[in-house]
């Protein structure tokens, strides 16, 4: 096996993880949460995803970081997003950005003060991480065909 084929079935790997994690939070856990009003539910996933995912997606980030240097060995082209491989790792930096900006905001702001009065905002805050961790996958898939 190549370092790059061990490298990107990491990353993809914990691509499956991180988004298939959030897409069960979004989609099973958090509509029975709402119903319920119940956030202890959305609270034991987080608990029981959280060592899973977040090493997941920091797989995901070295080997992102390793994968663009191989696609794009000029970083500059990446933050001016330059047609091809280094737009695509370009808006991939700017996901990277919002999620770690929502993950910041949830575990300061709202797991802090989560009641099940308060479940809704973090409704709202689940389904912007797994429409971005979406978007990860989607922007990594135009990688095969060069870049967007």
């Amino acid at each position: 096996m190549t370092t790059h084929l061990l490298l990107l079935s990491l990353h993809l790997i914990g691509a499956a993880v991180w988004t298939g994690g959030h897409l069960v939070l979004a989609l099973r856990v958090l509509p029975k949460a709402l119903r319920a009003k119940d956030a202890s539910l959305v609270v034991d996933f987080e608990r029981a995803f959280e060592p899973v995912g977040l090493p997941a997606l920091l797989v995901q980030v070295v080997t992102g970081l390793v994968l663009a240097l191989q696609y794009s060995d000029a970083p500059a082209q990446w933050v001016e997003l330059a047609p091809g491989f280094s737009r695509a790792i370009g808006v991939k930096l700017i996901l990277l950005f919002i999620t770690i900006g929502l993950a910041l905001h949830a575990r300061l702001r709202l797991i802090p003060r989560l009641t099940d009065e308060r479940l809704v905002p973090l409704a709202w805050h689940i389904g912007l991480v797994t429409l971005t961790s979406v978007a990860f996958v989607i922007v990594g898939t135009t990688f095969r065909v060069g870049g967007l």
